[in-house]
């Protein structure tokens, strides 16, 4: 989230991507950084444990949720 709110900040459209568990911590740290409403996307958890399928899946939804946050507007 931090890297995302700087990038956006010098002018490069950002967003993160995180797994659900995290959730409340990007919150907390979009709050911290002053941009309560950073767009975030999140993806179903656990990635290390995930098989190829699974690896698969997460990227697809991953690359569909950024695209409809950066192309909003």
């Amino acid at each position: 989230m931090h890297d995302a709110v700087i990038a956006e900040r010098n002018g490069t459209p950002a967003m993160s991507i995180m797994t659900v568990p995290f959730v409340d911590a990007a919150e907390l740290m979009a709050r911290v950084q002053g941009v309560p409403a950073h767009p975030f996307a999140t993806i179903d958890h656990p990635i290390a444990s995930a098989d190829s399928e699974g690896l698969e899946a997460r990227a697809r939804a991953a690359v569909e949720k950024a695209f409809a946050i950066l192309t909003a507007n």
